[in-house]
């Protein structure tokens, strides 16, 4: 925590009860905990553990995960990943279409040009 320059502090808190669907689980105690980073506005949910202080150790060190991802621009470049996919899977436009499709009967245009000439039967020879 002293390394990214975040302080206990800077937590906040909250405990909710998980709600079960069967009435035999509602007995038990299960907390769902989440922890908020008050100056990123950063909020994770956390109940994979029965426990309610491993549940919120659990959600401090996912939240100091992505505050250290922030931090180091490794959120950056998977958003920048993420666009370029997008960039490349868009549909081309009309006119680059047409313009590939022209490039694509010019060039057949010159391989029709390189086939080998046929014999005629010319009577005169």
């Amino acid at each position: 925590m002293d390394r990214l320059g975040v302080s206990e502090s800077d937590f906040r808190g909250d405990l909710y009860p998980l709600v079960r669907s069967r009435r035999s689980e509602s007995q038990q105690n299960i907390l769902l905990r989440q922890l908020l980073h008050v100056p990123t506005g950063l909020a994770v949910k956390c109940q994979q553990e029965r426990s309610q202080a491993l549940n919120r150790f659990l959600a401090r060190r996912i939240l100091l995960d992505r505050i250290e991802r922030i931090q180091t621009g490794v959120v950056i470049a998977e958003k920048q990943r993420i666009e370029k996919l997008k960039r490349q899977k868009r549909r081309r436009s009309r006119r680059a279409q047409e313009k590939i499709l022209e490039q694509k009967h010019i060039q057949s245009e010159k391989k029709s040009l390189r086939a080998k000439v046929k014999p005629t039967d010319d009577p005169k020879r």
